[in-house]
Formats: C-alpha cells, sequence, structure tokens
C-alpha cells in the first residue's frame, strides 16, 4: 500500500490499497485479439496506467451493425469506500449505449456476467493452454446467443 499526502494541508491521508487479485487474473486478456463467431472483428486490452483498470478497445460488426467502443473494467472504488469485492464494468459506444457487466476469471474459465454476476445473460469461455485462443458462447435468456471466439494476433 502506498501513502498519498494532501498537497493543501501536508497530512497524510487514508493508504490505497493495491489493485485488487481478481482483477490482475485479467492480464492474460492483455494485447489484440481476432474475434470470429456472432461477431466479428478485433478487441484490444491494455492496462490504465496504475493497473487498476484494464481497458478494452472494441472494434466489431454484428448482424450488419458496427459495434466500436471501450469498456473500462475494474473494481469499484467510490469516494472513501473500500474497493468492491467484483470486477465490474461499463462499455461504451459510438451510437450512446452503455452496456454493464461483471468479469470473473476460474481457472481459464471467463465469464462476464450481462449485468449483474448471475445474469441469464453471459459469455462463458475457455483459454487454451497457451492464452492464445478464447473460445466460448454469448448466452441469452430464451435460448438466444452467439458462439465467440477470441484468437491473440498480438500481445
Amino acid at each position: 500500500m502506498t501513502m498519498h499526502e494532501n498537497e493543501n494541508e501536508n497530512e497524510i491521508t487514508q493508504p490505497v490499497p493495491p489493485p485488487a487479485a481478481n482483477l490482475q487474473r485479467l492480464d492474460r486478456l492483455v494485447g489484440t485479439w481476432r474475434v470470429t463467431g456472432g461477431a466479428e472483428g478485433t478487441v484490444t486490452y491494455s492496462w490504465m496506467e496504475g493497473r487498476y483498470f484494464l481497458i478494452q478497445r472494441v472494434d466489431l460488426e454484428q448482424f450488419g451493425e458496427s459495434i466500436i467502443g471501450t469498456e473500462m473494467i475494474g473494481n469499484l472504488r467510490p469516494f472513501g469506500e473500500a474497493p468492491g469485492a467484483d470486477v465490474v464494468s461499463r462499455f461504451y459506444d459510438s451510437q450512446g449505449n452503455t452496456l454493464d457487466y461483471v468479469y470473473e476469471l476460474d481457472g481459464d474459465t471467463l465469464t462476464i456476467w450481462g449485468g449483474s454476476k448471475g445474469s441469464p445473460a453471459y459469455f462463458r469461455g475457455t483459454f487454451n493452454a497457451d492464452d492464445t485462443v478464447l473460445d466460448g458462447e454469448w448466452v441469452y435468456p430464451g435460448g438466444g446467443g452467439y458462439p465467440s471466439t477470441m484468437t491473440r494476433t498480438a500481445q
């Protein structure tokens, strides 16, 4: 943990907790990926300075529609509060949409819940042994969804 000095009063404030372990495990996503399946295109993940947030940049086409956007992934930490336990995100796209997700990595299985943990809308996929492929599918309520495979093109 680090301490921050208050510039106005030269007083020490609360310690800053390190980035959460459940977020840091998502490091295996860092890089550029080709996406195939129900959505086609490219996604890139990179760390924001400090490693408290993972940034995803999306350039996909799905059902004939362009999806261009940015997602901020991390643990919520409102003013004066401890970091939240879940890794959450908000996706912003070029058409003004905002979508919320919860990321959960258990071993080699990544689940991205649409909205909140336990939602009937989610992605579940498995990394291969060398983290170059993430193969899974999006599941929607009522039996909808589509397969989705991400193949790493650059680290």
